[in-house]
C-alpha cells in the first residue's frame, strides 16, 4: 500500500508538469509573452564572465554569454557579482548596456 501511494504522489507530481515542447524564447508561466520583447542586462558571475539576466517583474531569467564557438564572454563590463543594464525594465524594448 504504501509503494502505491509513493507512485500515485510520484504520478500527480508529473501530471504538473508542463512540456513547452523546447521553445526556450516563451514565458509559459504567468504573463506569458516573448522573451525577445525584453531587455537584457549583464550579470558578472565571480569569475568575472558575463550572464545575461533579464527580471519580468514575476520571474528571472539567466543565461551564459558566449561569443560565436560557445565560449564564455568575459568583458570587464563590471566587477563580479554585480549587473549592469536595465535588465528590471520589463517589456521596455531597449539597448542600455
Amino acid at each position: 500500500m504504501r509503494k502505491l501511494s509513493i507512485a500515485a504522489i510520484g504520478l500527480v507530481a508529473l501530471a504538473a508538469c508542463e512540456n513547452n515542447g523546447g521553445d526556450t524564447t516563451r514565458d509559459f508561466g504567468r504573463g506569458d509573452g516573448d522573451l525577445s520583447e525584453l531587455q537584457a542586462g549583464i550579470w558578472v558571475d565571480p569569475r568575472g564572465c558575463d550572464h545575461w539576466i533579464i527580471d519580468d517583474g514575476i520571474e528571472g531569467y539567466l543565461s551564459a554569454r558566449l561569443d560565436r564557438n560557445g565560449k564564455p564572454v568575459c568583458s570587464g563590463i563590471a566587477p563580479p557579482g554585480y549587473a549592469v543594464g536595465n535588465f528590471k525594465g520589463g517589456s521596455d524594448i531597449g539597448d542600455n548596456i
